[in-house]
């Protein structure tokens, strides 16, 4: 697995609490150790981003979460598109290649 940014491992969270998760599920998901677990949470609750609900022992991501889940994703398609120029040029030379086209 690549080095990820703490910007992507607090996104990688909220994701997860989307319809609720404890504690281990959000840990063993996100790939983090017990100890990230427990500063990553202690920033995302503290930020409003998730909230603790004791009675079932589940994080949930609040809207404030979602919101940032949508804008984080959004930066990211605009920073990193799916389809980039390198993709396109690479489909391309490969279909062309495949057709017997030179």
């Amino acid at each position: 697995m690549k080095n990820r940014s703490r910007m992507d491992i607090a996104s990688a969270m909220p994701e997860i609490a989307q319809g609720g998760a404890i504690k281990t599920r959000i840990m063993y998901s996100a790939f983090i150790s017990f100890p990230q677990l427990k500063e990553y949470l202690e920033i995302l609750v503290d930020r409003g981003m998730l909230e603790y609900a004791p009675k079932e022992g589940v994080y949930r991501t609040t809207e404030s979460g979602r919101r940032f889940l949508k804008t984080y994703k959004e930066v990211g398609q605009t920073l990193y598109p799916k389809e980039s120029k390198i993709t396109k040029i690479t489909a391309t030379t490969t279909t062309t290649t495949a057709a017997g086209l030179h």
